[in-house]
């Protein structure tokens, strides 16, 4: 991977705190580093496509939404299965992220991680049942770890060494 260019180092800088919170966040990006909001927007897309920056997306506060009862679900699923059921839980409505992750054996035999929302855990609990009824006999565990507060949620952060 190359290293970022000066004009990237301040796009990068300028993104990282997140994009603000107007109607045209890439114009307002694009007026702070002196490019057009179709430069910033090819630029972002590059570094993408590089890798330096992994994904663009909003991070919400799930607690101001009404969300309290948050469950980290994991789950023992068939190896081969596992592509194709992960989409499936990944693609519903109340699962902010789903990802597979290595077992750890013989502690943690899990390998599909999906989170869960909602006002109560009944609520969250019976959406578990849901993941549970799509995994079928493909699950051989499962557990739950909910949230008790939440975490401050950054991405990368330059230092500024220009």
């Amino acid at each position: 991977m190359s290293a970022l260019d000066p004009m990237d180092r301040r796009l990068v800088a300028a993104t990282q705190g997140g994009l603000p919170l107007v109607p045209e966040p890439y114009a307002a990006v694009a007026e702070q580093v002196g490019l057009s909001e179709s430069q910033v927007i090819e630029r972002l897309s590059a570094l993408q496509a590089r890798g330096v920056i992994r994904r663009i997306a909003i991070a919400p506060n799930h607690y101001a939404l009404g969300m309290t009862a948050n469950g980290m679900s994991v789950w023992d699923v068939d190896d081969a299965r596992i592509s194709e059921l992960g989409a499936r839980i990944g693609a519903l409505p109340f699962v902010t992220h789903c990802y597979q992750r290595p077992r750890a054996l013989p502690d943690w035999p899990y390998n599909l991680f999906a989170m869960l929302h909602g006002g109560t855990r009944a609520e969250v609990e019976a959406k578990r049942d849901e993941v549970s009824a799509i995994l079928g006999d493909a699950c051989r565990g499962r557990d739950i770890l909910y949230s008790t507060r939440i975490l401050k949620k950054t991405g990368l952060r330059l230092r500024d060494t220009e």
